[in-house]
Parts: structure tokens; C-alpha cells; sequence
């Protein structure tokens, strides 16, 4: 593993790139902020939105894919407040056990800013039986909310004529990966790595798993996708998590003070909404050798919160130690017993970054605080 000179990156992110400086595509990618005509960028957002507003009379004219989180609301506030937009909100819902957070963030950001909510919830016992096939075989518990979450706010906004389809940042071209390309246009937003990597032909050999369970998760057709006009809000504004943050806390979001304190992430304000999810983002570490606290130590040294050494002590304390209430809730929706959570995490490991210590502990080959 080579890790970005400038955060705590690693070059096993899938898709990141990594100049011959030894800088990650994605600090590359903040550094160009410098460069941006903003205000350009933002007359753009407002000739886009001057072209959707009020398309259809009194009926909505947008549509925004929501989850709730500290980055929904700053989406919404946008579009409704200062572009002026009627939007019509989608979001997809896990059937995990919600935190009191989650909850009472999904409801907030329809109470503050006077929009509706139409959430998915998708079968549940499709959910747990594609959720131990992807786990199992692929380490992605949750590929199926993940690929419904591109996937459904596309078809519903065909369904209800909204083309412009705001979503919040692009992913890859942000954080690095596999469609690093700078563009307002949410298009190719399926092809990054996500959920877009387990063929949906695969799934049908699972028992009880059929074509009308996957229907939703398809790509809407090229004609209908031509329908759309989808948007990321981090092509026409300086995009920043914690900004959203800070910015989302005036408006009623809560993060997970007094509730839960993480034990395998760094910060308490994001991807808050169930606990049992989370085994999903944290199974980049067994294959990947870096998961959430790497993710956002990564973000804050590029903000300029937090310095490299710095960083690296909390990758260090935290990117490892998946949380034991993510475990437990995963556990039980799923009906796995711990020790067979275990063996199957145990079976995931890359050997090409991880041994086992003398304890049968996986430890990292080359750790980031052996690079400094």
C-alpha cells in the first residue's frame, strides 16, 4: 500500500489515482477548487434551474434524491430557498433499525423546508436474502439499498416529469474514483463503483429472487435516462461535508451527540441513520485496508482541520475497530450468530495487505504510521 503525500489516502481505494508527486486524484481534485470561476459555476446552477422552473404549472418542477443527512438538507435549502424551485424529494429507506437521529432527521427536512417525501421501502425478504448472497461472496451487505438508491430516484423522476434530478456530490471525482470526470451531469453516476459491479443476472440463481424483486434496481432505459437531466450541486458550489454540517445543524438536522459514540469513525454527523449499515462501508477495510475514519481524516486534512500527523493517529485508533452495535444490529436482521459474522469477515481479508499476528488478529502489511 502507498499512501497520498498530502492525506491519508491509500492507493487501494478503487479507481483513485495517484500522480508521480505521490498526490491522490482526490486532493488533486480540491487543489483545482483554486482555479474555478465560482461565480461562473453558479450562473450556470441558475440557468439550469430558469429552464426547469415551473415546467409543470403548479406541480413540481425538480426533483432531489434525499437520505435525510447533514447533505439533504443543504440540497434542499438550496434548491427551494434560494433557486426557488417546487422539488419533490425520493429517498430509499433500509428496513435497518433506524437511530433516534435518523429519525428525526428524515422528518425535519420535510417540516423545515415544506417538501414532500415519497421513500421506498423495499422487500424485506428480498433485502436479507440478497444481502447474505452479497455479503457472503463480495464483502457489499447492502449492494441492494445502494443500487436503489442510484436507481429508484431515476425512475420516479421520469415517472413524474421532473428531468432536472438534483444529487449531491460527485462521488469519484471528489473523493476519487473509477469516473473521475468533472461534469454537472449525474449520468454516469451508476458506473461508479458503488453499485455497479455485481451483474443483476447473477442474483436471479439466489432462491425466491426474481426479476419483478430486481425490476427497481435497473438502469432506466437510454431513452428514458435522455428524459433526465441530472445534476451534482458539487459542480456549481464549493463542496464540504462539514460545511453541510454546520449549515444543517441551523436547520434542525441532529448528529449523534449523546446517542452514540463510534467506535470505527471519526466524526459523529455522518451516515448516522441506522447502525446495521454501516457494516457495509466498514468492509473496506478488510479488503481495501482503509474504511470511514481513513474516508473522512482524508476529507479534514484537505479542509485544513486537521494536519497529516494528526490524521494518521486517528486512522490509526479508529478505521479498524468496526463499531460492536453495527455488528449486533446487522447480525439480527440478518440471522447470523456473531461467530458466523466473524468467519465470514475472516474469509475476506486481502492477504496482499493483511497477516495475522500472533493473537489471530489481522494487522496491516504497511500501516500508514510506518510511512511517516
Amino acid at each position: 500500500m502507498k499512501y497520498c503525500k498530502k492525506c491519508v489516502m491509500s492507493n487501494t481505494r478503487p479507481g483513485i489515482k495517484f500522480n508521480e508527486e505521490g498526490i491522490c486524484s482526490a486532493c488533486r481534485s480540491y487543489e483545482r477548487r483554486k482555479q474555478i470561476d465560482w461565480d461562473k459555476r453558479y450562473k450556470e446552477l441558475e440557468a439550469l434551474c430558469d429552464k426547469y422552473r415551473g415546467m409543470n404549472g403548479a406541480s413540481f418542477d425538480c426533483a432531489i434524491a434525499v437520505s435525510g443527512g447533514k447533505d439533504s438538507h443543504y440540497q434542499v435549502y438550496l434548491m427551494k430557498e434560494v433557486m426557488k424551485m417546487n422539488p419533490i424529494l425520493f429517498s430509499v429507506e433500509d428496513n435497518f433499525e433506524m437511530t433516534e437521529a435518523g429519525k428525526h432527521n428524515l422528518k425535519n427536512i420535510s417540516e423545515e423546508f415544506g417538501c414532500p417525501i415519497i421513500s421506498l421501502k423495499p422487500d424485506r425478504k428480498a433485502q436479507k436474502k440478497l444481502m447474505r448472497y452479497t455479503f457472503e461472496k463480495y464483502g457489499k451487505p447492502t449492494w441492494f439499498i445502494d443500487r436503489l438508491i442510484y436507481t429508484f430516484p431515476m425512475h420516479m423522476a421520469i415517472k413524474f416529469s421532473t428531468p432536472l434530478l438534483v444529487y449531491g456530490e460527485n462521488v469519484s471525482f471528489e473523493y476519487g474514483g473509477s469516473v473521475y470526470e468533472e461534469t454537472y451531469s449525474a449520468k454516469n453516476q451508476l458506473s461508479n463503483g458503488v453499485a455497479s459491479d455485481i451483474e443483476l443476472d447473477e442474483l436471479l440463481s439466489i432462491d425466491g429472487i426474481t426479476e419483478q424483486v430486481l425490476e427497481m434496481t435497473k438502469a432506466p432505459s437510454t431513452e428514458e435516462l435522455n428524459k433526465l437531466d441530472p445534476m451534482y450541486v458539487s459542480y456549481f458550489i464549493t463542496w464540504n461535508s462539514y460545511s453541510n454540517y454546520q449549515f444543517a445543524k441551523k436547520r434542525g438536522f441532529k448528529d449523534l451527540t449523546h446517542e452514540w459514540e463510534r467506535t470505527h469513525h471519526v466524526e459523529n454527523f455522518d451516515q448516522i441513520d441506522s447502525r446495521a449499515y454501516l457494516v457495509h462501508s466498514w468492509m473496506k477495510y478488510p479488503k481495501f485496508g482503509h474504511a470511514s475514519a481513513t474516508d473522512y481524516a482524508a476529507r479534514f486534512v484537505r479542509y485544513g482541520m486537521l494536519s497529516r500527523d494528526e490524521a494518521v493517529e486517528l486512522v490509526k485508533k479508529h478505521d479498524h475497530a468496526l463499531d460492536p452495535k453495527c455488528v449486533s444490529d446487522f447480525i439480527n436482521f440478518l440471522g447470523y450468530s456473531e461467530s458466523e459474522f466473524w468467519d465470514i469477515v475472516d474469509k475476506l481479508y486481502n492477504e496482499e495487505l493483511f497477516e495475522k499476528d500472533i493473537f489471530g488478529e489481522w494487522k496491516l502489511l504497511n500501516p500508514i504510521w510506518r510511512d511517516r
